[in-house]
């Protein structure tokens, strides 16, 4: 299976997987790549529903490695490749739902807020750690975050680092439905047989209404500032030393 696999169970459904799941599904750049043309070719397809799933023990454990030291190229570089696949999958014309799983971390984080629905397993746990890897949230994180939880939230989860539990975003309302981890598939399938039993001009209207009151709230598309940001931390020596160190605490 290709690192992002993207199989058609109906002619109305379609299913994008992560399937680095010795990485835990991390995103380096051929992820991203691949993800933002999954992302495009669904969007080519007279779809109702698009999954997102984790293969493996984790939904995405965030960015590389490699991706975040800057050995796949320059941080802008990664700045810009998270960014396009970010708004790729926001711009999906279907619904999409997003099934997580163990570890949903850092840009994982981001691309779940990314997709319209989220069910979680019991056992997801969620942590936006950039700010102590020395860098600032990227690919529209924040404003996406501010969407679905609010600012006071979304300061305290970014600011803090600390990880936090399916139970508490379902009642920040990050996550939709949390269920049993064997559960998730079923209620994840339940969930898009719902949605393909309806019309699809209708849920196509809702999800691009929806959208384009929560840019005009909130706006995330095309923040290419946020692409330097992560290149002012690379050129930041507290920041370099802040993500050698942690690095090297995950690497051992």
């Amino acid at each position: 299976m290709s690192e992002v696999a993207v199989s058609y169970p109906s002619p109305d459904r379609a299913v994008i997987t992560l399937a680095r799941d010795g990485s835990l599904n991390s995103l380096n750049s051929a992820v991203l790549r691949r993800l933002r043309e999954a992302a495009e070719e669904v969007s080519q397809r007279p779809l109702k529903v698009v999954i997102l799933r984790g293969e493996g023990r984790a939904f995405c454990a965030g960015a590389d490695f490699a991706l975040l030291s800057g050995e796949e190229g320059p941080p802008l570089q990664a700045g810009e490749l998270g960014r396009e696949m970010t708004e790729a999958v926001e711009s999906i014309p279907a619904v999409t739902v997003a099934a997580l799983h163990g570890a949903v971390v850092g840009g994982g984080v981001v691309l779940a807020a990314c997709c319209d629905l989220r069910v979680a397993a019991e056992d997801a746990y969620f942590a936006i750690p950039e700010v102590d890897v020395g860098l600032p949230l990227g690919w529209a994180g924040v404003p996406r975050l501010m969407r679905e939880i609010g600012p006071a939230l979304t300061r305290e989860l970014v600011l803090t680092c600390r990880p936090f539990t399916a139970a508490e975003a379902l009642r920040a309302g990050f996550v939709n439905k949390v269920v049993p981890a064997a559960d998730l598939g079923e209620a994840v399938d339940g969930l898009a047989d719902a949605l393909c039993a309806k019309s699809a001009y209708a849920l196509r209207e809702v999800k691009r209404t929806v959208n384009e009151v929560a840019e005009q709230m909130t706006p995330a598309m095309g923040r290419v500032g946020d692409s330097r940001l992560l290149a002012g931390a690379a050129a930041d020596p507290e920041s370099q030393r802040a993500m050698a160190s942690y690095i090297g605490r995950r690497r051992n």
